[in-house]
């Protein structure tokens, strides 16, 4: 089967996140060191600048590079050659193709490839398929003259699918999105906390952003054109929900948030929720929490593209030898924090 080339900057993407669902579909060349990989190859990344990618092993080995020892990209499997097929079949249809139909296809029982499908993507054939249609959706949305091109451009068969998914995947509707809140009316404010000036926004949604030491111009450069209030009664019994949570972190799964992110960022906030307070996680171990150990580093990225801190508790991921990482609000903050939740576990 004839697979498309990939664009230079989602085969990046692929081996940052080392996506075992790109193997077979193209080598990463490494010229300083001579060798071609694997995207998902566990070695060390190399810096962009001395990376070109190929089309498969031979493409590779005729510009005078070697195979890696480590991930040996010609040794593509059975499995990977069926997750491979199987995905250019959900890329082409479209939509989302019948379990039944894509396990005949590629020679397999339905449950079986089922299994093998989610262990190479971390996702069953169906997630995936909608996780596609969604970033065809949020790309759409920013290149689409308007929500009804987006509509057709995402793949969805109507306005219903798409509205529907969007409601739940983007929170506001997708022309607020598109037009940077256009038509949304978020109300914020500044309160003092035990950790310092927290910034809190929301939509009729939830939650929209929740920070420290920002102002009004954070929410002005995240939704440029939405309508910025101050306070207002309802915003002020959410305010204090949120700042109850600061204060005594402990249970806040009953506040509601309004974030957006891509299908990985989503998964890895997630995890970052499941986590009981009290209670730290590496970033290896909320990368195999979301079905993908080898994206090591996509779930750092994850962690930190976070919009609303303590509630999605991103200070709970910390090294894999036990120090303390980064944090976007500082490392003060992210001890403080820590703290609060061992002293409130009794722990």
């Amino acid at each position: 089967m004839h697979t498309p080339p990939i664009p230079d900057d989602e085969a990046w993407a692929a081996v940052m996140a080392r996506d075992r669902a790109f193997d077979g579909r193209f080598v990463t060349g490494v010229l300083t060191t001579g060798i071609y990989c694997r995207p998902s190859c566990s070695a060390r990344h190399p810096r962009r600048e001395n990376v070109r990618f190929f089309a498969d092993g031979a493409a590779a080995r005729a510009a005078g590079l070697r195979p890696c020892l480590r991930c040996s990209p010609d040794d593509v499997s059975r499995d990977e050659r069926a997750v491979l097929a199987a995905i250019e079949a959900i890329k082409a249809a479209g939509q989302t193709p019948a379990l039944a139909d894509l396990a005949q296809r590629c020679g397999y029982s339905p449950t079986h490839f089922q299994r093998v499908f989610a262990r190479h993507t971390g996702l069953s054939p169906a997630a995936y398929s909608r996780a596609l249609q969604k970033e065809r959706m949020a790309q759409a949305l920013t290149s689409a003259e308007s929500v009804t091109d987006a509509i057709y451009d995402a793949g969805f068969s109507g306005p219903s699918r798409f509205y529907s998914a969007a409601e739940d995947r983007l929170g506001m509707t997708p022309s607020a999105w598109a037009n940077g809140g256009q038509g949304v009316t978020i109300r914020w404010a500044v309160v003092p906390t035990s950790l310092g000036a927290m910034l809190v926004a929301a939509t009729d949604k939830g939650v929209c952003r929740l920070s420290f030491n920002e102002d009004e111009s954070a929410l002005r450069t995240r939704f440029p054109k939405a309508a910025l209030e101050q306070g207002g009664e309802a915003f002020g019994a959410l305010l204090a929900d949120v700042v109850a949570a600061v204060e005594a972190p402990g249970d806040f799964a009953h506040i509601p948030l309004d974030v957006k992110g891509t299908a990985f960022q989503e998964a890895v906030w997630q995890a970052l929720r499941k986590i009981p307070p009290g209670e730290t996680r590496s970033y290896a171990q909320i990368a195999s929490e979301v079905g993908k150990p080898g994206a090591v580093r996509a779930a750092g990225s994850a962690n930190g593209a976070n919009n609303v801190a303590v509630l999605i508790p991103c200070h709970r991921v910390i090294r894999s030898d036990g120090s303390l990482g980064g944090y976007a609000y500082g490392l003060e903050i992210k001890q403080r924090l820590l703290n609060k939740e061992r002293e409130g576990s009794g722990g």
